[in-house]
């Protein structure tokens, strides 16, 4: 989330027309491109081609030039010089989903979550069922700057974008308000502290959002690992903040190879980041707010994909938040996965499921609500969570992200996953959810240009589940 979007290249290619020529491996080596454009692309044997040469892409690519990033996480592999006369085809292919899974998804899916879910009580002070909404609070991102004190009282949980770290690896992160000339009629940092004062005092809870599109956190030492818990803390005291959202996205997470237990990682990225986030939680205490918005691609996708495989090909980063999940079960207020921005993802029964209406939104939280098993080795479950530590995330309008569904499909996936009703073509594995916790949405700011669609169609929905 931030400036830029993260498409898959068969959505951008729907919406405009051959921006990027895409190919099977056969045309590679005498088709070339006349341009590659920022998509993005996840299947196997794809290819694009840019500065005349074909690339072929290896797995999932977010924004990233095939002739800067061939070779590393093994992105784009470079064929050579494009050659023949062959015409780009004009029409992008019609199926997207992975080809050579490393295993083979169970046949049964589970229908009763594989282990005890965590016991802890939640964190009090949250309605039953809350509207949760990013507050774009340094930068304006082409929706306009929204004060802190004029953010409406419907929004239970506020995510304040973006910490961002001084560089990758320094753990060092900073929040400051958005610059007056980025955003005209920003507050000053007095009032921004005193509306925040404000909100909580009428139970609102508002948190640090740390990372997004562009900032990219890599804990890769203890030193790291340190300086992030004193660097967010500084941040949660001055502010007056309840708790953090973990926003990590990109190249921020990965495993390494051999890492292949997610109850017990070994990658230091991952391991000092569990370590720095129970810091956090035993600093501040049972009322420390933690919420999580990964990516389908460094979760669901783990249900078939996890780390670099058994034979170290794939993308070191699939399925990479689930130990970190699997760590903070217990601490962990609420996880509202981005359910846009992605590529179609295989759920609980073995379909391949996309963007765009109320299916994908059941068939991704149902895996949560479920369990599953990682990489289909069903000796090795990933547990359900709480109904209440459970949300989903959607855009808030067809400006704020890729795989915006209108009000009413998202409130047909509520009710699906609340009340086992209208649910469509999909069978919930995970009965009926009535502490189901609610709504996340990208962003409260896009919301409001577009005349709070959201917030007014999905607040008086949430209050009426009961």
């Amino acid at each position: 989330m931030r400036r830029s979007l993260l498409l898959a290249a068969t959505a951008l290619l729907a919406a405009s027309g051959s921006a990027v020529y895409i190919a099977s491996s056969a045309d590679a080596a005498v088709a070339c491109a006349a341009a590659w454009s920022s998509s993005a692309v996840y299947t196997k044997d794809m290819t694009a081609s840019q500065s005349g040469h074909n690339y072929t892409a290896k797995w999932w690519t977010q924004n990233e030039s095939p002739a800067t990033h061939s070779g590393q996480w093994d992105v784009w592999a470079d064929n050579g010089t494009c050659g023949g006369t062959t015409p780009p085809p004009t029409t992008p292919p019609t199926t997207t989903p992975p080809t050579t899974p490393p295993t083979t998804p169970p046949t049964t899916p589970p229908t009763t979550p594989p282990t005890t879910p965590p016991t802890q009580p939640p964190v009090g002070g949250l309605p039953k069922h809350a509207l949760i909404g990013y507050l774009h609070a340094s930068f304006a991102n082409g929706s306009g700057y929204l004060r802190m004190a004029d953010v409406p009282a419907d929004w239970d949980i506020i995510n304040l974008a973006f910490g961002e770290p001084t560089s990758a690896t320094s753990g060092d992160i900073r929040f400051t308000l958005c610059p007056a000339s980025e955003c005209p009629g920003v507050e000053s940092e007095a009032e921004f502290i005193s509306a925040i004062k404000a909100k909580r005092a009428a139970g609102k809870k508002v948190l640090l959002s740390i990372g997004g599109a562009n900032g990219q956190v890599q804990l890769t030492t203890t030193a790291a690992r340190d300086k992030f818990v004193s660097s967010v803390s500084a941040i949660i005291d001055k502010y007056g903040l309840d708790g953090v959202d973990v926003d990590f996205e990109g190249h921020s997470l990965s495993l390494n190879t051999g890492d292949t237990d997610f109850k017990n990682p070994t990658t230091p990225v991952i391991v000092n980041l569990i370590a720095a986030l129970k810091s956090l939680k035993a600093r501040y205490g049972a009322g420390f707010v933690l919420t999580m918005a990964p990516e389908t691609f460094f979760v669901q996708l783990g249900y078939q994909y996890y780390g670099s495989g058994p034979w170290g090909g794939q993308d070191p980063r699939a399925g990479s938040y689930l130990p970190v999940i699997y760590a903070m079960r217990n601490d962990l207020t609420v996880l509202h996965v981005q359910d846009y921005n992605s590529g179609s993802i295989m759920g609980l029964d073995n379909q391949y499921h996309s963007m765009g209406g109320a299916d994908f939104h059941i068939a991704m939280t149902d895996m949560l609500l479920a369990g599953f098993p990682v990489a289909g080795n069903t000796a090795n479950m990933f547990p359900a969570l709480r109904e209440d530590q459970i949300a989903f995330g959607a855009p808030s309008s067809v400006s704020a992200g890729n795989g915006y569904v209108a009000p009413a499909g998202v409130q047909q996936a509520v009710s699906c996953l609340v009340k086992g009703t209208n649910c469509g073509g999909y069978t919930v594995r995970s009965g009926t959810n009535p502490n189901f916790r609610g709504l996340m949405t990208w962003s409260i700011n896009w919301d409001k240009f577009y005349s709070w669609e959201f917030k007014n169609a999905h607040e008086p929905f949430l209050n009426g589940l009961g």
